[in-house]
């Protein structure tokens, strides 16, 4: 791990400026306690301090990641070639398969996949609260692993059965609510890492249902509530309807975002994770992260961007990498497709406008993701007084020498890949060294069923591979097409779409 203090000398910098530009700066960095004490050049080594030499790396803020169910590890690959409604019967529900076991290693492997591609801060849309210890067993993963998280406990659909596929009738049962009141009083978790948000997509249940579990979540100070936007209604009108289209909202997706959608997120001061991946593959429309993708008036009639109010998620590893930075890079080169494709319809010569640089794309995978996470004032740059969270990335590497000196942002949003990560610091411990994970220690509530006080990767890897037999085996028994119609009806979507 780490000692309390530590010394990061003769590194490239990426510092913030008044105006969230991005500068690179020979300077060190001292980190005490977990957060950044000091920035600046030769500072005098402070007693009992690892001095770490940064020569020829880049020190880049953690990537923060706003969207991600990481429970899913164990459904990897499955959605190569699948849309959305094929996705909710493989990957979804598929939540009924899983052990309380199975959600702690898939968890705990989604989050270390996060860390190994330098993102230090995740938003968990976390619907596998299949049981009371589901969710128990997923922050006990999160904590385990090392990373900064805000825990979205969710009120969801549990699925009942498959062939014919069915839902419980009553989703939200005693229970459900009564776990997240004791979640909610017992966090933080993970010495402060890990804090307790709410996720929600059940607009459609009776009103009085809604009102009084956000009464619950009012009550417990919950200050980020989560929701999945969709292509079939606005989930904005209803957050409006319900009294949470306020300050602590995050939506994912966007789906049929309209303008005055866009004017209302602006005004209650809500933000949205775009996941560019998801968004491309499972026809949900363009990512909603650039403005300049929208110009054409024939394909933004319905949908409008909000890049001043929006972030980056993964959302389901299950289905592509795990890498803040891969999204990032995949938004800004879509938005720009559209944005050229328009001024070449319109023979226009024509530039890349800022809102389209790689430095406004690397804006939204950290100063962006942090106001949405709804901690700008203690992640998302490197900044004295700050949480010491950190991606350091080799600059001399196969993929970034060259970039890594012209141009240091540009060398991280267009050249790297997580194999470039050097080290990792997440709250001032170093999380992965030398480019290779480093063993977690396990939680007090995962320790019955780990067996261990420590997991090193490879150990994660072999339960990951006997989990994921497991759930294979029980999922080869799903009709996927009468789960595919089943979903049609229950949510009264279009044959069309």
């Amino acid at each position: 791990m780490s000692t309390n203090k530590v010394l990061l000398k003769n590194g490239t910098v990426l510092l913030h400026g008044a105006s969230d530009q991005v500068e690179s700066s020979r300077v060190d960095v001292l980190i005490v306690g977990g957060n950044i004490s000091k920035l600046g050049k030769d500072i005098e080594v402070p007693r009992d301090a690892e001095i770490i030499d940064c020569s020829h790396k880049i020190i880049s803020p953690g990537f923060i990641d706003t969207h991600h169910h990481g429970w899913q590890t164990q459904l990897k690959g499955r959605h190569g070639n699948e849309l959305l409604l094929e996705y909710l019967i493989t990957g979804n529900y598929q939540h009924a398969q899983y052990t309380v076991e199975d959600v702690f290693y898939g968890q705990l492997a989604g989050m270390l996949e996060a860390l190994s591609a330098g993102t230090t801060t995740v938003v968990d849309h976390a619907h596998i609260t299949v049981s009371p210890d589901h969710p128990k067993l997923g922050i006990a993963a999160t904590a385990s692993s090392g990373v900064r998280a805000v825990y979205c406990y969710a009120a969801m659909d549990r699925l009942k059965s498959f062939n014919p596929l069915m839902l419980h009738e009553n989703a939200l049962e005693d229970w459900v609510m009564q776990t997240f009141s004791e979640l909610a009083d017992a966090a933080p978790f993970g010495n402060g890492r890990v804090s307790l948000g709410f996720a929600w997509d059940l607009w459609f249940i009776a009103p009085e249902l809604i009102k009084n579990a956000f009464e619950k979540v009012r009550e417990k100070n919950i200050r980020l509530i989560t929701t999945h936007g969709t292509n079939f209604f606005s989930v904005l009108q209803f957050a409006k309807k319900f009294g949470v289209m306020d300050s602590r909202l995050l939506v994912s997706h966007g789906g049929d975002f309209s303008k005055e959608d866009g004017k209302l997120l602006r005004e209650a001061g809500a933000h949205i994770s775009a996941t560019p991946s998801t968004e491309l593959q499972m026809a949900m429309g363009r990512p909603l992260c650039f403005d300049a993708a929208f110009l054409d008036p024939d394909a933004s009639v319905r949908r409008s961007a909000v890049q001043d109010r929006a972030s980056l998620g993964i959302d389901c590893h299950s289905n592509n990498a795990g890498s803040i930075v891969s999204e990032a890079r995949l938004g800004l080169q879509n938005a720009r497709n559209h944005f050229n494709e328009y001024n070449i319809k319109q023979g226009k010569g024509h530039d890349l406008p800022y809102s389209l640089s790689v430095e406004a794309a690397f804006n939204l995978a950290t100063i962006k993701g942090a106001q949405a996470a709804k901690m700008e004032k203690e992640i998302g740059k490197i900044a004295e007084g700050y949480k010491a969270d950190l991606a350091i990335f080799d600059a001399l590497s196969p993929s970034m020498i060259g970039a890594a000196q012209h141009d240091p942002v540009a060398a991280i949003i267009l050249h790297s890949s997580p194999a470039d990560i050097d080290m990792v610091v997440v709250d001032g411990i170093i999380r992965k060294r030398n480019g290779k994970l480093l063993p977690v220690n396990v939680d007090a509530t995962a320790k019955e069923i780990v067996g261990k006080e420590t997991l090193e990767w490879h150990e994660i890897a072999q339960k990951i591979l006997r989990s994921r037999e497991v759930i294979q085996r029980k999922t080869e028994d799903v009709d996927v097409q009468a789960g595919v119609e089943s979903v049609r009806k229950i949510w009264h979507i279009s044959e069309n779409f």
